[in-house]
């Protein structure tokens, strides 16, 4: 008999977690083997579990992250073709800056680009601040959470662009790197977070016209 505090077992993390491996193994066959796929699934939900607060869909995003991860090293080792250019912003925390960015690149650059981002250091939940100001310019970042930086997504990258997390992504040959200098929202007025996401969004436009003007292998 269950106590009230008790899941039932179907709902338990690990019990979640075999059954997102089983349907992302069903995804990646021929490209990861199935202990490939639940070590990553796994290893997603560890990483994400060490900064959440709340652990309630933990396992919903945990998969999320696993799926992009898998793609991503798909990607980086050819089994998967890349048909547009891949875009990855890394900030401190991924919880500001690199997530305005990546919001506004989807927005404005469509299915014509694909887009990540990831933290150094990733915070529990997205700024307050952030999320308001990105709902004042229409986007909403309510779904979107921190990611840690993990070596596949830079891999699979075209184009990493980092703001102020200094030496922490790694760098491969055959990837442009750019360095934004923007302040951190955590330290600014709400009307500082506005003129951070003004300047993105600026940055952001020029990066696509640059992107949309190179040929994409």
């Amino acid at each position: 008999m269950m106590t009230r505090t008790e899941q039932p077992p179907l709902l338990t993390p690990d019990s979640v977690l075999h059954r997102a491996s089983e349907r992302l193994a069903v995804r990646f066959d021929g490209i990861f083997s199935e202990e490939t796929v639940e070590r990553v699934v796994f290893e997603s939900y560890t990483a994400l579990a060490r900064t959440a607060t709340v652990n309630t869909h933990l396992p919903s995003l945990a998969t999320r992250f696993a799926q992009d991860r898998l793609m991503a090293l798909a990607q980086s080792k050819g089994a998967i073709a890349k048909p547009v250019p891949e875009v990855l912003f890394v900030c401190v925390q991924n919880a500001g800056r690199s997530q305005m960015a990546a919001a506004y690149l989807r927005e404005l650059g469509g299915d014509r680009i694909h887009v990540r981002s990831a933290g150094s250091q990733p915070a529990s939940d997205l700024g307050t601040s952030v999320v308001q100001v990105m709902t004042e310019a229409g986007i909403d970042l309510s779904h979107e959470f921190p990611k840690p930086l993990t070596d596949d997504v830079v891999r699979a990258a075209d184009v990493v662009i980092t703001m102020g997390c200094g030496d922490a992504c790694p760098v491969y040959p055959g990837k442009q790197y750019l360095d934004w200098h923007l302040d951190d929202p955590d330290v600014l007025t709400l009307d500082g977070v506005r003129r951070v996401r003004d300047q993105i969004r600026s940055n952001v436009e020029h990066l696509l016209h640059s992107l949309e003007a190179a040929p994409h292998e």
